[in-house]
């Protein structure tokens, strides 16, 4: 799996178009068009979908786009992905298997946050406290759920279905963000929620019925089987060492935490300090909101090598899952190109995800309303981006994935170019109809590629962590700045705001294309 990147060659060769497609009807590819329903549920209820609820509850704009670092779960997934990599589950691990009983436990999770958001009236000041942790627990649970999935996926079929998995995957995706996105919004009009007259109960059956809409993966993960490769890996470690790492994550998550907690104080006179010296009170927030994220990790890494030093945990046991995936990938590429290639993935999505974080409120301002919205964004962009991961898959399969890539990238962040138009014209439907088919088309055909690539650097011995060190690096920067895009358009506006998005792609593609070359020098090197 890790020197796949070029296989794509070799299917191009060997098979036609005709062959190419029969290959969406291979059950493992169909798989995970459920599976990717059942991950594409909960990332709207965190964004888009809750943004809305929060405006329309009264909450400010720049409060809402804080409530998207709820989602940090996905960027921090890395952390206890080998939890879950490792530790089995009572009961459920030999009835199910390794990688079964870790979807199934996700997506009950998911499903009690979300039932827990719906019973939360975000108007009140006390409860938007209780909607923000019921949040934070519904991006854990659904990144958790990420993990596992991604691990299913890649140890379920050999590296030549791994594009049109990914397809199908996003196709799936996008038909579960159809639903949490312009299905709740349908939903929240249909029972009497509107801008200008917010209506609580409206939200809260609209949430309850997402929770229940999440049983189709549920039902997904008991009918599908066990990955062979993943069966074939035996437990080797007794119950009091899996104890006592599930105690070295528990103490990892309290120390990060509780640097929070302890900061807030010190942080608030930073923060004053530094809006004096810098005259951008934004830029301050971000420069202080980076240090204790900093600063919060390496104290939680401290607490981590301090309890390792003690023996309080089994040493090989987390060399082996925390430090031999990453070992892996710099001894497979070396220091120059893992490097290359990390920045690669941090900074890949960054234009569209953190131009995403606000699109909804920005379609609002605009005076689009929420069926237009639902029907528009959601309805007709859901075509577009199934039609775009599609072609991404088959044109990867065709022509190579670093190709597909760099054409995605260019793509994306031309068309963030539309939305300045956008907001020129105004409300325009046409225009909005113009702007959700570029921008839809590009970024279903962008991910089909970009999930391929992330697999194809994966070791299958260090499947669920080495990936979700790569998914978790991919969403980490984009997500951080996407909390301040409502700062950012009081701070320049629309215009300016979706031309930095833009300009934010320009290195994205420079290292697609150096990491293309240098891939291509490595290959032929060891061919």
């Amino acid at each position: 799996m890790s020197d796949s990147i070029t296989d794509s060659k070799t299917i191009n060769k060997k098979e036609s178009w005709g062959d190419t497609l029969k290959l969406f009807l291979n059950p493992s590819v169909l798989t995970m068009l459920f599976l990717g329903f059942s991950a594409g549920i909960p990332i709207l209820l965190i964004f888009s979908s809750l943004g809305l609820w929060l405006r329309e509850a009264g909450v400010e704009r720049s409060a809402v786009t804080f409530f998207s670092w709820a989602a940090l779960g996905y960027s921090f997934k890395f952390v206890w992905a080998p939890l879950v990599d490792k530790l089995p589950l009572p009961i459920l691990t030999r009835l199910l298997g390794r990688r079964r009983s870790w979807i199934l436990l996700s997506q009950f999770a998911i499903i009690l946050a979300i039932l827990w958001m719906s019973q939360t009236d975000p108007s009140n000041d006390e409860s938007l406290t209780l909607m923000a942790i019921a949040a934070v627990l519904l991006g854990f649970s659904s990144a958790t759920q990420d993990v596992v999935i991604d691990a299913y996926r890649i140890e379920s079929a050999e590296t030549d279905l791994q594009a049109l998995m990914s397809s199908t995957y996003i196709a799936g995706y996008r038909i579960g963000m159809l639903v949490a996105g312009a299905g709740a919004l349908y939903l929240a009009s249909f029972f009497g929620s509107e801008k200008g007259a917010y209506n609580y109960h409206a939200w809260e059956y609209s949430y309850m019925i997402m929770a229940g809409v999440m049983l189709v993966g549920v039902i997904t993960t008991l009918l599908i089987p066990e990955p062979a490769q993943s069966k074939d890996k035996s437990t080797q470690y007794s119950a009091d060492d899996y104890l006592r790492f599930l105690f070295l994550f528990i103490a990892i998550v309290t120390a990060f935490i509780l640097t929070f907690y302890f900061s807030s104080d010190i942080s608030k006179e930073l923060k004053s300090s530094l809006k004096v010296t810098l005259d951008n009170k934004h830029l301050a927030n971000f420069i202080v909101a980076l240090i204790r994220l900093i600063t919060a990790i390496a104290f939680a890494g401290l607490v981590a090598f301090v309890l390792v030093k003690a023996r309080l945990v089994n040493k090989a046991m987390v060399k082996e899952t925390y430090v031999a995936p990453v070992q892996d990938f710099f001894l497979r590429y070396g220091y120059s190109l893992a490097f290359l290639l990390l920045a690669l993935i941090g900074l890949y999505r960054i234009a569209d995800i953190v131009l995403g974080v606000i699109s909804n409120v920005f379609y609002q301002d605009l005076g689009f309303s929420k069926p237009e919205i639902a029907s528009v964004v959601k309805t007709f962009g859901l075509l577009m981006t199934i039609v775009g991961g599609f072609l991404g898959g088959l044109l990867s399969v065709r022509f190579g994935v670093m190709r597909i890539l760099f054409l995605g990238a260019l793509l994306s962040a031309l068309t963030n170019l539309l939305f300045m138009a956008l907001a020129g014209a105004g409300y325009n439907m046409l225009m909005l109809y113009l702007v959700i088919s570029a921008d839809n088309l590009s970024a279903g055909l962008a991910s089909a590629a970009f999930i391929a690539f992330l697999s194809s650097l994966t070791n299958i011995s260090f499947t669920a962590v080495q990936f979700a060190i790569f998914s978790s690096l991919m969403t980490l920067l984009p997500k951080i700045l996407g909390g301040y895009s409502g700062s950012m358009v009081d701070e320049v506006g629309y215009p300016n705001f979706f031309l930095i998005t833009a300009i934010m792609g320009i290195p994205v593609l420079v290292l697609i294309f150096i990491a293309g070359k240098k891939l291509e020098l490595k290959q032929n090197s060891e061919a």
